[in-house]
């Protein structure tokens, strides 16, 4: 049996899952809440996240950043089961460490199926993705880790968070107000705090730093020196 931590979701969503989950080889534990949902991840033991990304409490974003930043619950799969359908919804999601994406209206066939491919250690939903190379920058987003002519940045989750989102958008502009609410979520911050952590990632990225480009009066682009640089944008 999958221990399977399920966050969100109506009560008939919940009730409907058991019914389903159980005869597949899930067991599954529910939390209507992110507070709950991450308590129960924090000292229990599991091998796969179901999260619905509408959550009383909390963005599904903020969770899916908390349980890849605990040490605990970092190598965990997370399933995102949602209504929200946008782009950037799900580069978001996928950027921050989410094995796969689902929107309703689903099967329950389907969804067993994406579950089992999560979980079944021969690969997931999303492909494992080689370090990407930028010039003098080298990404590596299952590690989360960056390099600057092969060494390593030492950058703070967020930081990282930061340039997983703009590396999402690539060649478009991600707004000050986007990025505050997808890297620091229901965490209150400033815009300047925004701009300041920005600065701080470019003094980091050292020679590497012209990749972050400051879009004067709108926000931040992740530049890639084989991009075509568009005017797409993410609000």
């Amino acid at each position: 049996m999958v221990s399977t931590l399920v966050i969100g979701g109506t009560q008939s969503a919940r009730k409907l899952l058991d019914e389903h989950l159980r005869p597949e080889g899930f067991q599954p534990s529910f939390a209507g809440s992110a507070r709950e949902g991450l308590a129960l991840a924090a000292r229990g033991s599991y091998g796969l996240v179901v999260l619905d990304m509408m959550l009383p409490d909390m963005t599904g974003t903020e969770v899916v950043r908390q349980l890849k930043h605990a040490e605990h619950t970092r190598l965990l799969p997370i399933v995102v089961v949602t209504t929200l359908d946008t782009e950037i919804d799900r580069i978001v999601a996928f950027e921050l460490g989410a094995v796969d994406y689902i929107t309703e209206p689903f099967s329950v066939r389907e969804l067993l199926l994406r579950l089992r491919v999560a979980v079944s250690g021969k690969g997931s939903a999303v492909e494992p993705r080689v370090p990407a190379r930028y010039g003098l920058l080298v990404l590596d987003f299952d590690a989360r880790r960056a390099l600057v002519r092969d060494d390593e940045v030492a950058l703070s989750p967020r930081e990282f968070d930061l340039l997983a989102v703009l590396h999402g958008r690539t060649g478009g502009v991600c707004s000050r107000e986007h990025l505050r609410e997808a890297v620091w979520g229901d965490t209150a911050v400033s815009l300047r705090t925004v701009d300041a952590s920005v600065k701080r990632l470019r003094k980091k990225l050292g020679p590497a730093r012209d990749t972050v480009e400051t879009v004067r009066g709108v926000g931040y682009r992740f530049r890639a020196e084989d991009t075509m640089l568009t005017t797409t944008r993410c609000a």
